[in-house]
């Protein structure tokens, strides 16, 4: 039986390179190469994470305590809100957030389900929720909630550019294909952050995590990073 001319190539290369030391040895070269690449651009990644979460939560710093007096006056209670999220391949770590609800927001999200309005259903989203207070949507219409995560990039729970990390429960509803996400450090912002925020529907959310993931590299966080300021600046789809 004759053998395809594809198939028969492809096996006289896997015989060579069983036999020809030369080309092991090539081959090797190579694959230590792109690892090599591969650390050389996590490193570049966590540099600019920590020089740029420490200038910027220096120069922040007035914000930070503005908001946090702003927080308390409206609605005395903790002006951080913290929660447990999935990182990097499915770890869970701490999660920092200025709250922009009331403190009780928990309790009243379970009678608010059924107004639920992302269509996916995996998570919640709702563009008048009665649970965020009058200081709460002017820090979420500019992002400054999201401040304190620079604590979580300082840690290295998040890098400044990456897919959002999702809540447990939200996690437990993805499908093998969504669970991709996870395979990479979670950013503050990204893809559909920069390209319409809460309006982008989950599934579009998911299609461009994936696709910044394939195209990942240190030009690629820097041009995200220039363009996430133009889009907080328009607060388009922030609520």
């Amino acid at each position: 039986m004759d053998l395809d001319p594809t198939v028969r190539k492809e096996l006289i290369r896997t015989i060579s390179s069983s036999i020809n030391p030369r080309f092991r040895y090539r081959r090797q070269l190579k694959v230590r190469a792109w690892e090599l690449t591969i650390r050389f651009s996590y490193l570049l990644k966590r540099l600019l994470d920590i020089a740029v979460s420490i200038a910027a939560l220096i120069a922040l710093s007035p914000l930070f305590l503005l908001t946090a007096l702003a927080i308390w006056i409206e609605d005395p209670g903790p002006v951080f809100y913290v929660s447990i999220r999935v990182g990097c391949n499915g770890r869970h770590f701490r999660f920092y957030k200025f709250r922009s609800m009331v403190v009780n927001a928990e309790k009243i999200k379970k009678e608010l389900e059924a107004q639920n309005e992302s269509s996916a259903g995996v998570i919640f989203k709702m563009k008048k929720d009665p649970r965020i207070t009058k200081t709460g949507s002017i820090i979420r219409r500019f992002s400054i909630d999201e401040l304190p995560q620079l604590f979580n990039v300082l840690k290295g729970d998040m890098s400044l550019v990456g897919p959002r990390p999702p809540i447990p429960p939200e996690v437990a509803e993805y499908t093998l294909e969504q669970r991709k996400r996870l395979h990479v450090i979670p950013g503050i912002t990204c893809l559909w952050q920069v390209s319409g925020r809460s309006d982008i529907p989950f599934t579009d959310q998911v299609r461009l995590d994936l696709q910044y993931i394939q195209s990942a590299g240190f030009i690629n966080d820097i041009r995200l990073l220039l363009k996430t300021i133009p889009a907080v600046l328009s607060g388009k789809g922030a609520y």
